[in-house]
């Protein structure tokens, strides 16, 4: 029977090294595809907006370098999507960049590389809103309006399987890929290939966290999977990992508000009737799932845009009166910033930390608190300056409020750091919609180059 493999050694590319005994592992078995998703918005909004990466990027060279000399060693395609976390143009052509360096510096043999970008031009969208297309809001958001749209520093389009697929028909060796669908990373190829819809989709499901889908739990480990015609199989390479039916069931399930379905640019894999099979100790086999494609072709969007410069200040509580009226303590120092600067053009935010800092008001504890607290203070103002008064009043000011039965003058609030500490400007996701559009290309430009020599030529 005809099959295909991919490993995927990481997933969340850079987010912390991948584990090179499980990757030698990996590539030993001889996969015909060498794949990872770099990006997330589990990391917020603020890399999109202000355009950087949440990883170091120490990290995601290592990574690249590992995956690079791997696949160009047994001769077989590397893909990467959402490239520097959020897949923005500036991240593409920096992984493009990284993949030139480490080819000089190991002196690799020429090899075609791909690429696509993601980013969405503003004035794109507001033509379609005022064309009558309605951009859908997602999870109960309304349609997106244009001033929602002027409040967007910066909008990526998420990539399905379709600007892999074009890249892989020119006889790309090597893919870095804008924003990007995690499953369609994998399922890209396993389509190129000539596999079926559900069966390529359920593989870019299972493989999109690597490890994740394995027991015990261990990050950033490599896990192969394997496809045909009928099943999906996944195996674990950590000599410590297994993938079985829970584990492999259970990430399928992992991150959505319906556990069976995955929505893609161009359909749903429906993962109702799948049936999960223990076929050796470290493989689980998946049969069962089915596609279901859509009946007009929409893509997911995401924008970010800026609040305010952003101060952060600590403060820790043992007092037990004060613990029980810390919600008074709060309203006290937001008070003082009030009288400071008015009602509005500003914002603090107070996690308290031993309470319901995690989980906020859906924390069924909150009304039992812990022997001590810790109150993570955020301030949010137009300029720096603002920015940092206004997290300092708001975090010194705990120390100094006023409760009725308190007699002494000490306060009952400790400060970790005397100072606040300035952090990366806040920003809010202002997109997360799908707007439709007539070719599946429409919004991911590619090119190719030949890389060799140490040099990007030929860029097309």
């Amino acid at each position: 029977m005809r099959s295909m493999k991919i490993i995927c050694p990481n997933g969340h590319l850079g987010f912390a090294p991948l584990k090179p005994k499980s990757f030698h592992i990996g590539v030993e078995a001889g996969p015909d595809f060498i794949a990872a998703d770099s990006g997330s918005d589990d990391i917020g909004p603020v890399p999109l907006g202000n355009d950087t990466c949440a990883s170091p990027k120490a990290w995601q060279a290592h990574d690249l370098e590992e995956m690079l000399l791997a696949s160009r060693r047994i001769g077989v395609p590397m893909i990467i999507g959402s490239a520097g976390d959020t897949g923005t143009n500036s991240r593409v052509d920096m992984y493009v960049e990284m993949i030139r360096e480490i080819a000089a510096k190991h002196n690799l043999p020429p090899f075609r590389i791909g690429w696509f970008y993601s980013e969405v031009d503003k004035e794109l969208v507001r033509a379609k809103i005022r064309s009558g297309s309605t951009i859908q809001g997602l999870d109960a958001r309304p349609a997106l309006t244009e001033e929602e749209l002027d409040a967007t520093e910066r909008v990526v389009a998420m990539a399905g399987v379709h600007p892999f697929r074009a890249l892989l028909d020119q006889g790309c060796d090597v893919i870095i890929g804008g924003r990007s669908s995690d499953s369609a990373v994998f399922a890209c190829a396993a389509l190129a290939r000539g596999f079926p819809e559900a069966q390529s989709y359920y593989l870019g499901k299972v493989l999109e966290c690597a490890s994740f889908c394995a027991e015990p739990y261990g990050a950033k480990e490599t896990v192969l999977g394997e496809i045909t015609e009928d099943w999906v199989e996944v195996t674990a390479m950590s000599p410590e990992q297994r993938c079985t039916v829970a584990s492999v069931a259970g990430h399928a399930m992992y991150e959505r508000s319906n556990p069976f379905f995955e929505y893609v640019a161009g359909g749903m894999l429906d993962m109702t009737n799948c049936v999960y099979e223990q076929v050796s100790e470290k493989t689980t086999r998946v049969t069962g799932m089915e596609f279901v494609p859509a009946t007009d072709f929409r893509v997911k969007l995401e924008g970010s845009g800026k609040l305010g410069e952003r101060f952060v200040g600590m403060a820790g509580i043992r007092d037990p009166y004060t613990i029980a009226h810390v919600d008074e303590v709060i309203e006290w120092a937001k008070t003082q910033v009030r009288e400071r600067f008015g009602p509005d053009g500003w914002e603090l935010h107070y996690n308290v930390f031993g309470r319901n800092g995690i989980m906020g008001d859906m924390e069924p504890l909150k009304d039992k608190p812990g022997h001590e607290l810790m109150i993570v203070v955020q301030g949010v103002a137009p300029t720096r300056e603002m920015a940092e008064e206004v997290t300092i009043t708001g975090t010194r000011q705990l120390f100094y409020a006023r409760l009725p039965d308190v007699k002494g003058t000490a306060g009952g609030v400790s400060f970790v750091l005397d100072e606040v500490m300035q952090a990366s400007p806040a920003y809010r996701w202002t997109l997360n919609h799908t707007m439709a559009v007539s070719d599946p290309l429409e919004l991911f430009p590619t090119h190719t180059a030949i890389i060799g020599n140490g040099q990007l030529e030929a860029a097309q």
